[in-house]
């Protein structure tokens, strides 16, 4: 083993304020003073490390001189302080509501895991396997604003799960509440049929001819997918910022906590720059 030394580019400040959740996280469990193996600073920077850098849970707990079943006691337990943080969909879209903006963005994601054996509901296939990513991992659900900044993302369901019936089951029972209030969402083809609010894409009659097809309605689409295309930023700051999400090695399950906890720290960071 050779020793090096190496520096995380995370503000002080997100440190501090993950080391001040995980105080009181303790504090409500009634956690001794003295009988953790870390300090909630030290716990803090292990865990963004982890978020960061992706590194190695066995690394850390090697790091910290700890066992590999702590650091990962510690790893869980900063994921749900943290995806606690994460904005609920009631105060999003109410926000959305209140505040006259741009639409927002609907649209979902697979996040990659390592291959989960459990069976799906016809038992010809793995339920976290998707068909059309032709993949193991998650479908996880999100709104963005115009700008492509992430706003929301849902819990996670198994990656056979299509995007409608995933907003079926996280989405759609509040923001359908909340198109009656006047909040516009666009999204892509996929979600077609999700009902009055959500634009999407003008599907063209299999009879006309691309090049006969209705000026109206090709102007209608060019537009819709050039604004809805901003959405797929929300992801790529998310899995750019911490990678971690690339691809997880735990159980698919905990993909939605570990999105909402990225989600909770890309906001920390943008209120303390």
């Amino acid at each position: 083993m050779v020793p090096y030394t190496a520096t995380l580019d995370v503000d002080q400040a997100t440190v501090w304020h993950l080391s001040a959740l995980l105080n009181a996280e303790r504090r409500r469990r009634g956690t001794r003073t003295g009988t953790r193996s870390l300090t909630c600073y030290k716990q803090a920077v292990l865990i963004l490390r982890w978020f960061r850098d992706d590194t190695a849970i066995e690394a850390l707990a090697r790091d910290n001189h700890i066992s590999r079943a702590t650091g990962y006691r510690y790893i869980d337990e900063g994921v749900d302080v943290l995806a606690d943080q994460a904005p609920d969909l009631y105060e999003v879209l109410e926000h959305a509501r209140l505040v006259p903006q741009d639409p927002l963005i609907l649209d979902g994601k697979l996040f990659p895991s390592d291959r989960s054996a459990e069976p799906g509901p016809t038992g010809k296939s793995d339920l976290w396997y998707s068909g059309h990513k032709h993949r193991h991992g998650g479908n996880i659900q999100f709104l963005s604003d115009a700008r492509g900044e992430p706003l929301w993302v849902s819990e996670v369901e198994p990656g056979s799960t299509a995007d409608i019936t995933a907003a079926r089951l996280h989405v759609f029972p509040l923001l359908h509440k909340a198109m009656a209030g006047g909040v516009v969402t666009l999204a892509d083809s996929g979600y077609e049929g999700a009902g009055v609010g959500v634009r999407t894409p003008i599907k063209r009659p299999p009879q006309v001819d691309e090049h006969r097809w209705h000026v109206d309605d090709r102007a209608h689409n060019r537009l819709l997918r050039g604004l809805r295309c901003i959405g797929e930023r929300a992801m790529a700051v998310l899995t750019g910022r911490w990678r971690v999400l690339r691809h997880t090695t735990m159980s698919p399950s905990k993909i939605g906590s570990i999105v909402q906890a990225a989600l909770a720290l890309t906001n920390i960071e943008k209120q303390n720059r």
